[in-house]
């Protein structure tokens, strides 16, 4: 809502909450790293009044100025417990719900990051620990430390790398999944046809998926998920979603959007039931490793599943 896609508008996004609500929707999803600061307060401004009936999840790990500048990623433990302290703040409550890692830092070992997390649950800042982009072995030390509640990760029609391992772990660990962009950061809607329809400012016009051959290709992925989405009588966003929620009561998909029209349409998915053919169907269609491009650029590759 407030950094990266383009269109930024903080009233419509303050609706589009108020309408998430009313929908049943009481998830929220931010991180310090977003605007940077700004979303946070967003989300404080959102929830002012009505605390109790939200779980509020927020992240630490990406350091940026004030200026949106990058710094890096820190799992020092007197960062984390200031980065809280720091959030705590910007979102107005005294306890965050769900608190992640959003980054692994591989100059501090994870016990010690994880031990200074558990010292804030011990502290009551904090209910409940989470991981971001982690992989299994990570996983499994930081679990070991603390219970580790969620693992944040990207999982989509066109992102299926969690199924070669990831699930699996937290499966057996008993952590839950958070499937973030679970539409290919839109592109699975459909809405775009070609790079030039996402704005100058559009952070997406940078991720490799979105460039180039790789948009010309990845648009067959859209076309499949169009094609059953006509058949079911549903838009592509709401197919790509039910997919998504279809592979296990543990998954929570959260599609981002800051707007109200998008959520209502999010919010129908639940009403689209794909049987165990529609589901091969769908696997037969769109295979595995189906999309064109790193999710990444090279730079931000360097920083997941550590």
């Amino acid at each position: 809502m407030s950094e990266f896609y383009a269109g930024r508008d903080d009233a419509e996004s303050l609706a589009t909450i108020d309408r998430a609500l009313a929908l049943g929707i009481t998830f929220l999803d931010t991180a310090d790293a977003y605007g940077p600061h700004t979303n946070e307060r967003l989300v404080g401004q959102a929830v002012k009044g009505r605390r109790d009936r939200f779980v509020i999840a927020t992240k630490f790990g990406n350091v940026r100025g004030a200026d949106g500048s990058w710094a890096g990623i820190s799992g020092r433990p007197d960062y984390v417990k200031a980065a809280c302290d720091a959030s705590l703040a910007r979102l107005g409550v005294d306890r965050i719900d769900l608190y992640y890692q959003h980054r692994v830092d591989l100059e501090v070992p994870i016990e010690d990051t994880v031990g200074a997390m558990a010292d804030l649950v011990k502290a009551g800042k904090v209910r409940f620990l989470g991981l971001s982009e982690a992989a299994p072995s990570t996983i499994r030390k930081a679990h070991a430390t603390h219970p580790i509640s969620a693992l944040q990760t990207e999982y989509s029609l066109w992102t299926r790398d969690p199924e070669d391992e990831i699930l699996a772990v937290c499966r057996e660990l008993g952590i839950g999944f958070v499937a973030y962009s679970p539409l290919g950061r839109g592109f699975l809607s459909g809405r775009f046809k070609k790079p030039e329809d996402l704005a100058a400012d559009d952070y997406r016009r940078n991720n490799p998926r979105f460039q180039g051959e790789n948009f010309s290709r990845n648009l067959g992925v859209v076309e499949a998920v169009q094609t059953m989405a006509r058949e079911k009588k549903c838009t592509p966003s709401q197919l790509a979603l039910a997919w998504v929620l279809a592979q296990g009561a543990d998954i929570v998909p959260i599609p981002g959007t800051k707007r109200r029209r998008y959520i209502e349409e999010n919010a129908k998915a639940t009403e689209v039931v794909l049987s165990p053919e529609e589901l091969r169907r769908i696997d037969r269609a769109i295979p595995r490793n189906s999309a064109s491009g790193l999710r990444y650029p090279e730079a931000g590759m360097k920083r997941v599943n550590l």
